[in-house]
């Protein structure tokens, strides 16, 4: 099944970074699946339809300041030596010319009323005021529809929600939304090696499928973490056969040009093998495929290639199948501390921890445990640094950019 050719050449030529996320992305298709939630699920969910504003927000003239509501034309010529005197009366008369009423900020202005005045620019004497600046129509009054105007288009379809949106949404009289469901992964972790506790000698306990599902949840999707499948032709073929059934498919560990590493061959034999080998270091065994339309993204098996991988390649294609937007990650800049090597023709993903000293200067130390097995490199790191493929890495003082995975929704 395994050609010479692969166990021998290694990777000699690699797939530039941002190519094989090109090939990745064009094999992956939005889905069209939706459902109807209440607004308290439909967080983080990818807007299916159109939202329009069923209703105004306010729904009607409020008052935009503690106050009277007045009639404007009453108070022209009103000033310090000269006061306009109006007649209170109660809430729920009309405003009827030479009479005010009292009002707080957001109450519903009178009928009869055009404008508020200001607490502070009127004196209470009995049942009148004595307002002693004149306002304008309109004057300290918000308009029906001000926030948020009747069919006002809110959301596009694509659009991910936040707790704002769905407090806006609310607003307006919206109690349910179409949105897409999640789009579905089958995680399925490989490797003969691997235990789920207890190992012996020789023996690892599986972190790469589990850390990968959590992350899947994160960015949206709906994973299925499956149990470990060992380094069997027959086996691995079923796990991949099985797994069609979601939108992706992702795999951890076997991506390489080992013996054991037979997942990119199986993968062309049941599909199409789009790329194989990525210039991109830490993580550069990893392979993409496609088998019945179904997009394969096979991951690394040491546990920080497979993370940085996973960021790369999964994550936007979690998001482009789930309608979701594919937003860049966080990032913020900083002084870094030692310089940081690099591999020309290959993207470096270098972790950092971050400091800040008392005047808000921020500074980026690479860890020193590098390796692309040291998990902890990455639990105990706050980003990492993107050393472009044409750069030999950087030198100690240079300002970098450190992105945030962790923070990537």
């Amino acid at each position: 099944m395994t050609t010479p050719d692969r166990r021998t050449s290694g990777f000699k030529n690699r797939t530039r970074l941002d190519a094989a996320v090109d090939r990745l992305l064009a094999a992956v298709e939005p889905h069209d699946r939706t459902e109807r939630l209440p607004l308290n699920m439909a967080d983080g969910r990818a807007v299916a339809t159109t939202i329009t504003a069923p209703n105004p927000v306010p729904g009607y003239d409020r008052a935009a300041m503690d106050g009277f509501a007045v009639r404007a034309a009453d108070t022209f010529g009103a000033g310090e030596r000269s006061p306009s005197i109006l007649e209170t009366v109660p809430p729920e008369d009309e405003v009827v010319s030479g009479t005010a009423t009292a009002v707080d900020t957001g109450s519903e202005l009178p009928a009869g009323a055009d404008a508020v005045v200001m607490i502070e620019q009127v004196e209470t004497n009995g049942e009148e005021i004595h307002v002693h600046q004149a306002v304008a129509e309109g004057e300290n009054v918000g308009d029906a529809g001000e926030d948020v105007a009747e069919g006002e288009t809110l959301y596009e379809p694509g659009h991910r929600l936040r707790p704002s949106d769905l407090g806006l949404v609310k607003s307006v009289g919206l109690w349910k939304l179409d949105v897409f469901k999640k789009p579905t992964v089958g995680v399925v972790p490989t490797g003969e090696e691997l235990v789920e506790v207890d190992p012996d000698p020789g023996e690892i306990i599986e972190t790469n499928g589990l850390t990968v599902a959590q992350y899947v949840t994160r960015w949206g999707g709906e994973a299925t973490y499956r149990d470990i499948v060992t380094d069997d032709e027959s086996a691995l073929r079923a796990a991949i056969q099985r797994d069609l059934t979601k939108d992706i498919i992702v795999t951890t560990g076997g991506s390489s040009v080992g013996e054991r590493d037979l997942l990119p061959e199986i993968v062309d034999d049941l599909g199409e093998l789009l790329v194989h080998g990525v210039g991109i270091k830490p993580g550069y065994p990893v392979a993409i495929g496609v088998v019945e339309e179904t997009p394969v993204v096979m991951l690394p098996g040491y546990p920080v290639s497979c993370l940085v991988n996973a960021v790369q390649f999964l994550r936007p294609a979690v998001k482009k199948v789930g309608n979701l937007p594919i937003e860049p990650l966080p990032s913020r800049e900083a002084t870094l501390s030692r310089k940081i090597p690099s591999e020309p023709g290959s993207r470096t993903f270098a972790r950092v921890e971050t400091t800040v000293d008392g005047s808000g200067d921020r500074t980026a130390t690479p860890t020193r445990a590098g390796g692309a097995g040291v998990l902890s490199s990455v639990a105990l790191a706050d980003g990492w640094v993107v050393v472009p493929e044409d750069r030999e890495g950087y030198a100690s003082g240079d300002r970098v950019v450190v992105e945030d995975w962790e923070n990537n929704p």
